[in-house]
């Protein structure tokens, strides 16, 4: 049965949302098979408002739920391996790698083991239920899709120490979450094999529950309870944990390494977009832009037919709330492309639906000041009528100061606001760029922008971004780069 209404919800922990009852389905690591999706679209139909959305954690939700979803489909879902069988820890959050583990060119190591190796652990310890609900596991293997910039509570990223490229001299390397909040995870300066990792998940586990009363309703981030004792004197507390529950381990745990030296981010990759070679010859997979995250539920049984027909059966959410289909033969890429464009979607990364991100709004949440979906695809549609984008541009609108959407900074965040103007409420936006420099928002240019006049200023900002760049790679973060925020205002004017 369902339980009560909670805060982080799962398959079996529903939420109330402004527009009905919200679901979350955890998809660890974000890989789906077929008949997968098509259940799910079949109870987006029955149940929900028709459609599906892809979060930034690679989860699903299904929305505008009206009705309690009949027990026997929930233990349907099961048996097809969605939903833990262990509802105690079905709200925990999704296990995030990158959507093209095992199949990337340039990965170090394939990441799904540990995806299910760390899923069935939580599984089997029913403890684990004591967790924050939010607390969060990213496992990035090293290759060209990278996932280890993810906000996340805790981050493994492989790499090569002695750079001798042999696969079995791969470590990962150990990152936490710490300091002020939405900041990425914090090197340690640790470095595990990967024999290792799921252990030490373990005993990261096990010190925050024993720093955390079981009583308390809403859990401490892993942050919180970091900051509280020394991120030193927790990972002295996690080796102790390690050794009493892993005496068997011949060698020791934690090696010295140095720090990373912190450099400027790299130009933002949309591998996760467009058309490229797998590591299996001949195979490739196909990034399909999804507009606002969300599928209809007849688009999401077009694209496992896709699936079907064409690739594994699989399909692949990133965290960027798009889709993969993969193992495609070469002779079949026009075929699919075409099969895409049928259903109403894109595989282009220069589209604006392909950094267009959105929360629910209004409409689903009633912290939102604003309509931010109906606003974001009316600002697509102008934009698409007004200028062609020929670099990919992340634009985030946020109903609030929450940022639930998009963790990370974009190139420009739109920050809703209301205001009373003769008894009159006008639904309006801060504005932001970020120049990459990974703060919140980025340097906020507008206080003040109505809905109204929004379009044209977007527009105008990215025309002259087009037109003043210094070349057609210059990204738009880049350009933010050389100039002040007073700069900003005046070529923007």
């Amino acid at each position: 049965m369902l339980s009560a209404f909670t805060a982080c919800p799962g398959l079996f922990y529903t939420t109330p949302a402004q527009d009905g009852i919200l679901s979350r389905i955890r998809i660890p690591g974000g890989i789906l098979t077929s008949e997968q999706c098509c259940m799910i679209a079949n109870i987006a139909d029955n149940y929900g408002g028709g459609y599906i959305d892809v979060t930034n954690r690679a989860n699903l939700q299904i929305r505008e739920i009206k009705a309690a979803i009949n027990i026997e489909v929930l233990q349907s879902l099961q048996e097809l391996g969605l939903g833990s069988v262990n509802p105690a820890v079905d709200n925990i959050r999704n296990i995030m790698t990158s959507p093209t583990a095992g199949i990337d060119t340039q990965e170090l190591i394939d990441t799904r083991p540990l995806v299910k190796a760390w899923d069935d652990y939580i599984t089997a310890h029913s403890h684990f239920s004591g967790l924050s609900a939010k607390f969060s596991v990213c496992f990035d293997g090293g290759g060209k899709v990278a996932v280890k910039n993810c906000v996340n509570d805790i981050t493994l990223a492989a790499e090569l120490p002695n750079g001798d490229g042999k696969t079995h001299d791969v470590y990962f390397r150990l990152s936490v979450s710490r300091g002020e909040k939405g900041k990425p995870p914090q090197d340690t300066g640790i470095l595990l094999r990967p024999k290792e990792c799921i252990p030490v998940l373990a005993a990261l586990a096990d010190v925050y529950l024993q720093h955390t009363d079981p009583k308390l309703r809403r859990k401490p981030r892993l942050r919180e309870i970091i900051n509280g004792l020394g991120v030193e004197q927790y990972l002295q507390e996690v080796e102790q944990q390690f050794k009493v529950n892993h005496s068997d381990f011949d060698d020791k745990l934690f090696f010295s390494h140095s720090l990373l030296t912190a450099q400027k981010p790299e130009r933002e990759k949309f591998y996760h977009l467009g058309i490229y070679p797998q590591r299996q010859t001949g195979l490739f997979y196909i990034g399909v832009v999804l507009p606002l995250g969300r599928l209809k539920s007849w688009q999401m049984r077009g694209l496992a037919n896709l699936a079907t027909k064409y690739g594994s059966c699989n399909l692949r959410l990133t965290p960027w709330q798009n889709v993969l289909i993969t193992d495609i033969p070469q002779h079949k890429i026009a075929e699919v492309t075409q099969e895409i464009t049928q259903l109403g979607l894109n595989i282009s990364s220069t589209h604006i639906n392909s950094a267009l991100v959105a929360c629910s709004g209004k409409r689903g949440c009633a912290a939102s000041a604003t309509e931010t979906k109906d606003h974001a695809l009316a600002l697509a549609a102008y934009l698409e009528n007004n200028i062609t984008l020929d670099y990919p541009i992340n634009i985030h609108f946020s109903g609030c100061v929450k940022s639930c959407a998009q963790h990370d900074p974009a190139d420009i965040t739109l920050i809703g606001v209301s205001l009373e103007v003769e008894n009159k409420s006008l639904e309006g936006y801060q504005v932001y760029v970020s120049d990459g420099t990974l703060q919140k928002f980025g340097y906020q240019l507008y206080e003040y922008v109505t809905f109204t006049e929004l379009p044209k200023l977007i527009s105008r900002m990215l025309q002259i971004y087009q037109h003043q760049r210094l070349s057609l790679d210059e990204s738009f973060r880049e350009f933010v780069y050389r100039y002040g925020t007073s700069q900003l205002l005046q070529i923007f004017s």
